[in-house]
């Protein structure tokens, strides 16, 4: 969705031909993937923070362009909601001291935005859903003043016709209906990318598959949506919903836009896009008149695959294959289902036991074969609805466990995992001693926030007085686990006046 739109109207002829570059560009990726020495190098780790914009009110502050603009830093982008901005960290070896490189320069951005947001009237805060949401922040203004947003929004209007539908049932209950894909906007995450090499993808991406739900569990960071107690991870339930394109006239269809699949995958990274081409439709049918992907691919080069890239840039699969034509072309799996926050600590360890994890998985295929993927699955809902208390499965396990119990037993694997991928021992065991230490206190994000929560009571503004602390307390850096109880926290004070 990074890709330049520069008109929002599309005719019908207009998709039936991105149609026919799509099939084109499926093949011509096939035949780059069996190219010797495709995507061959060393693994690589990037990530993506989205993160919300608050005014002094701690309510969403509608100006991220301008925040964007003063802010200065091509690796500052705008999101869906003109409240979100994104930050693209430099992508870093994995061998050696990944976590630590995306964490000083995840602090240096965020610093960076939030005195931005200052010279606004504002301030930034990474969180996975902003709790002082309320339903009026969600009209077709709130939108991000951007052609490629709104071209978005009326492709998907395109495809499905009826209001978007969300039903989420927690500790209480949310049942409402949108006209728009604004509600996407909720949702903020952090994406972290591992390069991969083309043999190796089907191994790595069922690991990540596998490897998400128990990571998920002791990483819950959005416990509430417009004022209910909903799930640990709410963001999950609520972004499936927000943009999910399937109708009354399509019964046939398994998956919503946003989901976690159906399937192990066996053949590789072609398999995934064949299967977002064959099972989604087009929303922006952008087509590059520049190039011919077949003609690129069999002329010796690499082609950019824009329609391709663009098409799978619509299609969210929690745990999505990424195809880059830079650096003589690579493919990476993207790991989407992690939240913003609380800390630039909390993420880098939740990205260190994922990729652990993940490595430690994709060494050891033999697993596959007796796991079904209804367990993988089960175990991601499950993770996201119950967080630490979430009953979990396991290959080699006969019975499900407690996440708290199951991550406790994993974080050795996780270490070895890394060990294996060249991250310096006293790195890892630095940053899975995060999550570690989360498990023995029970205190992720989602707790911290509903312990604040009950804390303030019926406080008028309680829940922009705990977005104020959290906010402080996210900024001051150490690991939420460490975080102290809310007590006498001033709901009247402005957000100008947090550090």
């Amino acid at each position: 969705m990074g890709q330049q739109v520069a008109k929002e109207r599309f005719s019908e002829a207009e998709y039936g031909r991105f149609g026919e570059r799509l099939k084109d560009s499926l093949i011509a990726l096939r035949e780059l993937l069996a190219r010797p020495g495709f995507g061959a190098g060393p693994a690589t780790v990037g990530a993506e923070l989205e993160l919300f914009l608050i005014d002094e009110d701690r309510r969403p502050l509608r100006r991220n362009k301008q925040v964007r603009d003063a802010a200065g830093d091509d690796r500052v982008v705008l999101e869906l909601g003109s409240f979100n901005l994104e930050v693209n960290l430099t992508p870093a070896p994995m061998a050696g001291k990944p976590f630590s490189a995306l964490t000083e320069e995840m602090r240096r951005l965020m610093d960076l935005v939030d005195d931005a947001a200052r010279s606004q009237g504002g301030r930034v805060v990474p969180i996975g859903i902003l709790p002082t949401l309320t339903e009026f922040d969600f009209t077709r203004d709130a939108m991000s003043d951007e052609t490629r947003y709104r071209a978005m929004s009326r492709g998907i209007r395109r495809v499905r016709a009826e209001p978007f539908r969300v039903q989420i049932h927690g500790n209480e209950r949310l049942e409402l209906e949108v006209e728009d894909v604004i509600l996407e906007s909720a949702n903020t995450s952090w994406q972290v990318h591992l390069r991969t090499a083309p043999e190796e993808f089907a191994r790595v991406y069922n690991a990540a598959q596998l490897a998400i739900g128990p990571v998920l569990a002791v990483s819950g960071n959005s416990p509430s949506f417009l004022g209910r107690d909903l799930w640990e991870e709410t963001r999950i339930a609520l972004f499936e919903a927000a943009v999910d394109d399937r109708d009354m006239e399509r019964p046939w269809r398994v998956d919503g836009r946003v989901c976690f699949g159906s399937g192990w995958v066996e053949s590789g990274a072609g398999e995934v896009f064949e299967q977002s081409v064959r099972e989604y439709e087009p929303v922006i049918p952008v087509l590059d008149e520049e190039e011919d992907p077949l003609a690129v691919t069999r002329g010796g080069g690499v082609p950019r695959l824009a329609e391709l890239r663009l098409h799978q840039g619509t299609v969210w699969q929690w745990n999505r294959p990424v195809y880059d034509p830079a650096d003589g072309g690579h493919l990476r799996v993207e790991l989407r289902a992690l939240p913003a926050g609380p800390t630039c600590a909390d993420m880098a360890a939740n990205a260190a036991f994922l990729l652990g994890l993940v490595t430690a998985m994709a060494a050891r295929p033999a697993w596959i074969g007796g796991f079904p993927f209804a367990d993988a699955y089960r175990n991601f809902y499950r993770a996201a609805r119950n967080g630490l208390d979430a009953e979990l499965a396991w290959p080699g396990r006969l019975d499900t466990v407690p996440a708290s119990r199951l991550v406790a037993d994993l974080l050795p694997v996780a270490h070895d995992g890394l060990l294996s991928a060249g991250v310096d021992p006293g790195e890892a065991s630095r940053h899975l001693s995060v999550i570690a230490e989360r498990v023995r206190l029970r205190r992720t994000g989602a707790v911290w926030q509903r312990e604040a929560l009950a804390a303030l009571g019926e406080e008028p503004g309680a829940r922009a007085a705990m977005l104020g602390r959290y906010r402080e307390l996210a900024f001051g850096g150490d690991p939420v686990h460490t975080w102290p109880a809310v007590e006498g926290v001033q709901s009247s004070m402005p957000v100008s006046e947090l550090p």
